[in-house]
């Protein structure tokens, strides 16, 4: 009896797991609508991914000793470059076009990640399939849907419906997915969550530095609550426990599946703004955004391994925000870790 109910738990906790991924990760930008309510968006996010990164730092520290930091100088290299265009460019353009468009249709946007992971892969010349091809192809529709209407086709952002907001989130994406796409053709540290570590605090340290050279300045008296609980939930919860969920997910569960989350993250997004924030899309916004989610559904499962051999669970570069690539859209790398 003692057993099944063991067995019973090990199939269970790793789905908790990848529902912990799809709620954590579908918030973020929800959260950091909230966050520059009355935070600069720069520094606020910089100071998040700081203190992510320290804190994830101690706990790598605590539960597996200071030798997974023994990094080689491609490594660090590698930590460096991806926290310059996960953390700093992907996550940092993120925040500052929330200004101008609202979380749902950001979250959208995101999710054209898998897309630039396959056109990356085409013009470095790995071949990818015809249904991949297609599936770009349907994704680029939906997104010119999205970015021709622009945010006035529903509601705004924070403070405004520019016409810069949208193709700010493209340029966004499309940091996030070269970075990830470097890190799979690079050395990277054997611990994902030194890594993780590394990318948090050098990518904080960008932001919160272009936030002060831009004229960013917090003045911790000002800021409302409702940003305070935004950001801490975002530096504690997001960062470490959406990560390190991700992280257990992924070992447990066959990539296939855990690559869900691209395509489930924006419609919780979506579910969230409507509800929390009163977030509100024409109807050509939420053609847009379901082919696009239809799109990122047709490269997985076009890139999904076809036998056994093929399946290799591995974390990709996460900074831990929901804008991360799922592993069936990323290109597989020979094991360079020293």
């Amino acid at each position: 009896m003692q057993r099944v109910r063991v067995d019973q738990r090990r199939r269970t906790v790793p789905w908790i797991a990848l529902g912990v991924v799809y709620v954590l990760w579908g918030s973020t930008y929800l959260a950091n609508r909230f966050i520059i309510v009355s935070m600069p968006p720069l520094l606020a996010s910089g100071f998040r991914f700081m203190t992510g990164g320290l804190l994830l730092g101690l706990l790598v520290l605590l539960f597996a000793g200071p030798r997974v930091f023994a990094m080689t100088r491609a490594q660090l290299g590698t930590a460096a470059l991806s926290g310059l265009l996960l953390p700093a460019w992907g996550n940092g353009l993120v925040i500052l076009a929330q200004s101008q468009v609202s979380s749902g249709l950001t979250a959208l946007l995101i999710a054209s990640v898998p897309l630039y992971i396959a056109v990356l892969r085409a013009l470095t010349g790995d071949r990818p399939r015809r249904a991949t091809v297609l599936g770009v192809l349907v994704g680029a529709g939906g997104l010119a849907l999205l970015v021709l209407v622009g945010p006035s086709g529903g509601s705004g952002g924070v403070s405004g419906s520019a016409w810069w907001g949208p193709p700010l989130v493209l340029l966004a994406g499309a940091g996030w997915a070269t970075g990830t796409f470097a890190a799979t053709r690079m050395a990277v540290p054997a611990n994902p969550f030194a890594l993780a570590t590394v990318q948090q605090l050098i990518g904080g340290a960008v932001l919160v530095t272009v936030g002060t050279i831009a004229g960013e300045r917090l003045h911790p008296a000002t800021v409302a609550p409702v940003s305070w609980w935004a950001w801490l939930y975002m530096s504690l919860f997001v960062s470490l426990g959406a990560f390190s969920a991700y992280a257990y997910a992924l070992a447990t569960l066959p990539v296939s599946t855990v690559a869900t989350y691209a395509y489930v993250n924006p419609v919780i997004a979506v579910v969230l703004g409507v509800v929390v924030a009163g977030e509100r899309f024409s109807a050509v916004q939420l053609v847009g955004g379901a082919i696009v989610l239809v799109a990122v559904v047709m490269v997985i499962a076009a890139e999904r391994p076809a036998r056994a051999a093929d399946r290799v669970r591995e974390v990709p570069a996460v900074a831990g925000c929901g804008s991360s690539v799922p592993p069936a859209a990323a290109p597989r790398r020979p094991d360079r870790r020293a």
